[in-house]
């Protein structure tokens, strides 16, 4: 097992790399099911270069990878229990939170 400073540097890491909105919309529907890169264009209303990009910082942390088929690369996420984490934050929870945030959510 890793030491405490080790674990918490590992969670940072993965935090860091749901601390987008666009990462986040990308794992919802990863969570649906294994999705290339041109099927997320539609979805996310945004450009290939950008979905991209924060493939791979999802890539670089474990949270998703891919597979080759043929000339595309099907993505999927690497442990649905992410899936979970995210979902903890729920509207109460941000609710109950922003009594004591310095900006509203």
């Amino acid at each position: 097992m890793k030491n405490k400073n080790n674990m918490d540097s590992a969670r940072a890491v993965i935090f860091k790399a749901l601390s987008d909105p666009l990462r986040l919309k990308i794992l919802n529907s990863l969570g649906e099911g294994e999705k290339c890169v041109s099927e997320l264009i539609p979805i996310l209303k945004t450009v290939q270069p950008l979905i991209s990009r924060h493939l791979r910082i999802l890539r670089d942390c474990g949270l998703v990878s891919f597979r080759k088929v043929g000339n595309k690369k099907p993505y999927r996420i690497t442990d649905k229990r992410i899936i979970d984490v995210i979902n903890m934050i729920s509207p109460d929870l941000i609710s109950n939170l922003s009594k004591y945030a310095e900006r509203e959510f």
